[in-house]
């Protein structure tokens, strides 16, 4: 096989699925693959799916880490840090992650022996392709949708391939590799590299304006996942929120022949939720589908964006061909991803939540939902804003967006992907001033230590607090919360 040719096939039919379908494997057996930035999530999912498949992984990747420990464990020969010899030149195919630059030794000898070079996301298309593809996109709840469709999956005993942003709690996973004939994983629009993506089932949960450092504006977004949209196989469904007007936008654009299943909170939509009820912070309510009531629904998860992630979930199952009775009954058991209102711990009447929130609209609905969840006398947000480039172009709505925190404490931005120049346009202290101009109290402290030393200092019973951002700031959670323990 020429370096330049390696091809997915899905002529071999190998083994069957619990559900009784069969399944096509992957023609990858004794390929060599080389993963540049294999300690991903994404990536390190994609390497054991080829592992599995009998392929020979490779890779490497800046620190080292517990994906990177295992990933040696199944097989994989992961080297720490980016040397051009830890690529073999008799490798036939590299996969890169979206932070690898052209500059990347690994990628340069790739280059200049004209072995294949596949971005994540078209390694993911050209294995999702070999099954049936169930691609969750969105700008928010991609990870926690995708993450309960996999778990009801597994508990109705349909077990699916997957890869998804998140590790699955009661899974101890983000990536599995099974028999069945479903194939389950987060669509990024990032990149637009959710257009790699030719799903059976194809989900939309909302569109927003982000990654404006690489879209031109909203418009260029909605047209993106037009694109995605009308990518769906032939005979395949889109779900999509019936409520978001940009939503409306893309299902406006679909082809006539392109079937589509609307989900929310009005009656107008195929799959409806009526009867809202919050008990202890968590909702109960009837879902209906096509004005026929299917039944009354309970979910674990906090948060009233939930409720719009379960009716999603619901839509998919139910075009899966699960028996609505039964999506009902597991919709409660699933207890979320991690890193999304992740309880860390309550110690002397304090809680501590770790959470995801990166986008004014991710950060407005967690604290609505720890609010309404735990009821504390006062909110501690810890935010680590993620991208400089995110920060300024969305710094408006961002400092609106803590107005229901009591104290919003900000460290520096969490520096990914972003030019020297967009460093030099926005820094927290402009996000703490703008924030404090919206009514909130905020504070600037630079350094997790000095963050920790003052959480130590300040927070008392009856108080919660939960750490916020895409970027590392789970580490205040995780050593405040061993300090509460410890001083108890």
């Amino acid at each position: 096989m020429a370096k330049s040719d390696v091809k997915m096939s899905n002529t071999t039919a190998t083994c069957k699925g619990k559900a009784g379908n069969t399944n096509n494997a992957v023609n990858v057996a004794g390929k060599r693959f080389h993963f540049i930035g294999a300690g991903g999530i994404g990536m390190s999912g994609l390497a054991q799916l080829l592992i599995k498949h009998k392929a020979i992984v490779s890779g490497s990747d800046q620190t080292e880490s517990e994906i990177t420990e295992k990933l040696c464990e199944a097989g994989a020969d992961i080297k720490i840090g980016h040397k051009e010899h830890n690529l073999d030149p008799v490798t036939d195919a590299v996969v890169i992650s979206a932070a690898i630059r052209e500059d990347n030794p690994e990628l340069k000898l790739a280059r200049r022996e004209n072995i294949k070079v596949y971005k994540y996301a078209q390694m993911l298309g050209e294995l999702m392709s070999l099954y049936d593809g169930i691609a969750i996109s969105g700008t928010h709840g991609k990870s926690t949708t995708s993450g309960w469709i996999v778990y009801m999956l597994k508990q109705a005993v349909i077990d699916p391939n997957f890869i998804i942003g998140a590790k699955i709690s009661q899974l101890d996973s983000s990536s599995g590799v099974a028999d069945g004939k479903y194939f389950v994983a987060e669509a990024c629009e990032y990149d637009r590299s959710f257009l790699n993506l030719k799903p059976k089932i194809g989900c939309i949960l909302n569109i927003e304006a982000d990654h404006l450092d690489y879209y031109k504006d909203e418009a260029e977004i909605v047209e993106a996942f037009e694109e995605f949209a009308k990518g769906i196989k032939k005979g395949g469904v889109l779900i999509a929120n019936g409520q978001d007007q940009n939503v409306a936008k893309v299902i406006r654009q679909l082809p006539s022949d392109r079937r589509y299943e609307t989900f929310g909170l009005d009656e107008n939509c195929n799959f409806y939720a009526q009867n809202l009820q919050l008990n202890n912070g968590l909702y109960t309510f009837d879902i209906y589908h096509n004005g026929k009531l299917l039944g009354t629904a309970k979910i674990t998860l906090p948060g009233k964006h939930n409720i719009l992630n379960a009716l999603a979930v619901t839509a998919v199952l139910v075009n899966v061909g699960l028996p609505a009775q039964q999506i009902l009954q597991l919709l409660p058991g699933f207890t979320g991803v991690e890193r999304r209102l992740m309880l860390k711990g309550q110690v002397g009447q304090i809680t501590v939540l770790d959470d995801y929130a990166h986008h004014p609209t991710e950060i407005r609905a967690s604290l609505a939902a720890v609010r309404q969840r735990y009821q504390p006398k006062r909110i501690w947000c810890i935010f680590q804003p993620h991208q400089y480039s995110r920060t300024r172009f969305l710094l408006d709505d961002f400092a609106e967006s803590f107005k229901l925190a009591d104290i919003t404490i900000v460290p520096e931005i969490y520096f990914v992907r972003d030019s020297l120049t967009e460093k030099k346009e926005v820094n927290a202290q402009i996000l703490v001033e703008r924030i404090r101009a919206n009514g909130t109290e905020a504070v600037f402290i630079d350094g997790f230590e000095k963050i920790c030393d003052y959480l130590k200092r300040e927070v008392k019973p009856g108080d919660l607090v939960v750490t916020m951002g895409a970027g590392d700031i789970w580490k205040v959670a995780d050593e405040y919360i061993q300090w509460l323990r410890e001083n108890s």
